[in-house]
C-alpha cells in the first residue's frame, strides 16, 4: 500500500513537472563577459574653462514657483537661480522619474546644488492625469516637458542655446524623446538609466534582486512567466518602448551616469548602449558620452540617504563647461561597476502568457473548491429532510476511503497556493530591501514545495481507491456463480452515489486539477531545487 502510494505520487509529480515545463518559458540570462573598465577612479570632468566651473555653493540659490501650461492642464514649477551669478547662464529641465511628482519633494538637492554652480534648474511637478500604472505614453510625456524647456529658455538671465535636460530612472526614456524633436536642446543628462524596454529593465530587476536575496534556483521561473506575461485587462502597452532609435539619432553631448550599488539598472550595458548608439561626434550624425560611476551609490546616486557630493560637482562642472567637456578625456571614470548578466529580450509565455485567461483560470478553480462542498452539504440536507419526511430516496455518498483523500486534495491545492503567494510577498518584500533570510528565503521554498508534496499524497491515495472500486466491482461482476444480490450490491458499488456527491466529487477534483497545473506553471513542482 505504501509503495504503490508513492510510485503514483512519483508518477503525478514528474507529469506535473513535465507540465510546468512545457508550459512556459525557462529563464537564462546571458553573463556580461566583457566589462566596462573606468579608465580612472576620479569622476572629476576634464575639459573646464580657464580658472575652472564655479564650485557647489558658490552662489546662494533663488527659488520662484512658476506655472507651466500645457496641453489640457496646467502644471507648477519650482525655479532655482544663483543669485549674482550674471547673464547668459546654461539652464536645466528635470524630468521625473517613476514615484516622483511634485516639484517641491523631487531633486531638492540635485536642482539646489546645480544651481549654486551657476545653474538655472527648473523642477516642474509631474502631469498626473494622464500618467497611470497601466498607462504612460512617453512621447507624449516629452511634449509636456518641452513646455518647461520653453519657460527656461525665455527666463531672463538664461541663454536659451544652453538649456539642457536632467533626467533620472523613467525619465531617461524621455529625454531623448525631447532631443531629438528638439534638435535645440543643448546637452543632455542621463542619470540610472535602463536604455532598455521597460519590460526587459523590469525582468533584469528581479532578477538583481532575487539573486541577492539568494532564493533558489527554481524560483527564477517565474521572472518570464510574470513579467512576459499581458497584464490582465490590458493596458501597459508602454513596458514595450523602445528608445534606441531616439539614442541613435542624438547629436547633442550627453552625460551618463550610475550609482554602482544600484541592482536595478543594467550599469554596464547601459553605458555601453548609450556610446554604441550614439556614435562618436566626429561620425555624421554622431555625439560625445561621458561617463561616470559612483562607488556605494544608489539608484538615486547615494549612500546612506546622503547624495553623493562629487555626483553635483561633477554634473555642475560638465554643464558649465560646455562644449569643451563633452569631450574630455576620460570618457568613462569612477568606481568599476559589476553588472553579473545582461538584460534582454523577455519570453513570452506559451500557454497562461494572457493574464486575463490565467486570472479566470484561478478563479474558475476557486470557485470549483467552493462550490464542490456546498452542493455536497445541500444535497446532504436534502437527504435528511427526505428521511424525516419519510422519503428516503435512492442511496447518496462517497464509498469508503475517499472522504479523507478528496479532502486533503482540495485542502491541499488551495493550501500551496496560498503558501506561494505568501511565499512570493515574503522574497519580494527582502529584495526591495535588499536583504536576506535563509530561513524565509530556503525554508519557505521547502515548505511550500512540501504542502504541494503532501497534496500529490492525497491525489495518489484518492486515484488507487477509486482503481480499487473499479477493480471489485469488475470482479464482481465477472464472478459466473455471483448471486442476484452479490450482482446488485456490484452494481451499487460506485465512487460516488447521488447527483449532488458526484458534483461534488468532480467540483473538487477538476478546482483541484487546475491548480496543480498552475503551481506546476510556477515551478512548485520542478524536479531539482
Amino acid at each position: 500500500m505504501i509503495f504503490r502510494t508513492a510510485a503514483t505520487t512519483a508518477a503525478l509529480a514528474i507529469v506535473l513537472a513535465i507540465v510546468g515545463a512545457v508550459t512556459g518559458p525557462q529563464w537564462d540570462p546571458v553573463p556580461v563577459t566583457e566589462h566596462l573598465e573606468p579608465a580612472t577612479s576620479d569622476t572629476t570632468i576634464g575639459g573646464q574653462p580657464p580658472g575652472g566651473a564655479d564650485p557647489v555653493g558658490t552662489f546662494d540659490v533663488r527659488e520662484t514657483d512658476v506655472t507651466i501650461r500645457l496641453d489640457g492642464a496646467t502644471v507648477g514649477g519650482l525655479l532655482r537661480e544663483p543669485v549674482g551669478a550674471g547673464d547668459d547662464l546654461p539652464g536645466v529641465v528635470f524630468v521625473h522619474g517613476a514615484g516622483t511628482g511634485l516639484a517641491s519633494e523631487a531633486f531638492v538637492d540635485v536642482a539646489t546644488d546645480l544651481a549654486s554652480a551657476g545653474v538655472v534648474t527648473l523642477v516642474p511637478d509631474k502631469r498626473l492625469d494622464t500618467y497611470t500604472t497601466r498607462h504612460r505614453d512617453y512621447e507624449a510625456m516629452a511634449r509636456d516637458y518641452a513646455r518647461s524647456v520653453d519657460l527656461l529658455r525665455a527666463r531672463p538671465g538664461v541663454d536659451p542655446y544652453r538649456v539642457g535636460l536632467y533626467g533620472e530612472s523613467e525619465g531617461t526614456w524621455i529625454v531623448p524623446v525631447m532631443a531629438v524633436e528638439d534638435p535645440g536642446i543643448a546637452f543632455s543628462v542621463l542619470v540610472s538609466a535602463p536604455v532598455v524596454p521597460p519590460r526587459q529593465q523590469a525582468a533584469f530587476a528581479v532578477d538583481s534582486y532575487l539573486r541577492n536575496t539568494d532564493v533558489p534556483h527554481g524560483v527564477f521561473r517565474a521572472i518570464p512567466r510574470a513579467v512576459g506575461m499581458a497584464i490582465p485587462g490590458g493596458g501597459f502597452e508602454y513596458a514595450d518602448f523602445d528608445v534606441e532609435p531616439f539614442l541613435e539619432r542624438l547629436t547633442q553631448p550627453v552625460l551618463v551616469v550610475y550609482g554602482t550599488d544600484d541592482p536595478s539598472m543594467p550599469v554596464e550595458q547601459g553605458a555601453r548602449q548609450v556610446i554604441d548608439a550614439t556614435g562618436p561626434a566626429s561620425v555624421v550624425g554622431g555625439t560625445d558620452v561621458t561617463v561616470r560611476y559612483y562607488e556605494g551609490a544608489n539608484h538615486g546616486i547615494k549612500v546612506d540617504d546622503v547624495l553623493v557630493p562629487a555626483f553635483p560637482r561633477d554634473v555642475a562642472a560638465w554643464v558649465t563647461s560646455l562644449p569643451d567637456s563633452a569631450t574630455a578625456q576620460p570618457q568613462v571614470a569612477g568606481a568599476r561597476p559589476n553588472q553579473q548578466y545582461l538584460a534582454g529580450p523577455v519570453p513570452t509565455p506559451r500557454w497562461l502568457g494572457n493574464g486575463d485567461v490565467f486570472v479566470g483560470l484561478v478563479l474558475v478553480a476557486v470557485g470549483l473548491l467552493v462550490l464542490g462542498p456546498v452542493v455536497g452539504l445541500a444535497g446532504g440536507l436534502v437527504r435528511r429532510l427526505r428521511r424525516v419526511a419519510g422519503r428516503p430516496g435512492a442511496p447518496a455518498g462517497l464509498a469508503p476511503g475517499f472522504r479523507v483523500p478528496l479532502a486533503g486534495l482540495g485542502v491541499g491545492a488551495a493550501a500551496t497556493t496560498v503558501a506561494l503567494v505568501a511565499y512570493l510577498v515574503a522574497v519580494a518584500r527582502l529584495a526591495l530591501d535588499y536583504e536576506k533570510d535563509a530561513w524565509v528565503v530556503q525554508g519557505g521554498w521547502v515548505g511550500v514545495r512540501l504542502v504541494g508534496l503532501v497534496t500529490l499524497v492525497a491525489a495518489a491515495l484518492l486515484l488507487n481507491r477509486a482503481a480499487e472500486v473499479r477493480a471489485a466491482r469488475r470482479a464482481a461482476a465477472e464472478r459466473a456463480d455471483a448471486s442476484v444480490a452479490v450482482v446488485a450490491e456490484t452494481r451499487a458499488l460506485r465512487v460516488a452515489r447521488g447527483v449532488s456527491t458526484r458534483v461534488m466529487l468532480g467540483c473538487v477534483v477538476a478546482g483541484s486539477a487546475i491548480l496543480l497545473v498552475i503551481l506546476a506553471y510556477w515551478g512548485v513542482y520542478q524536479l531539482g531545487i
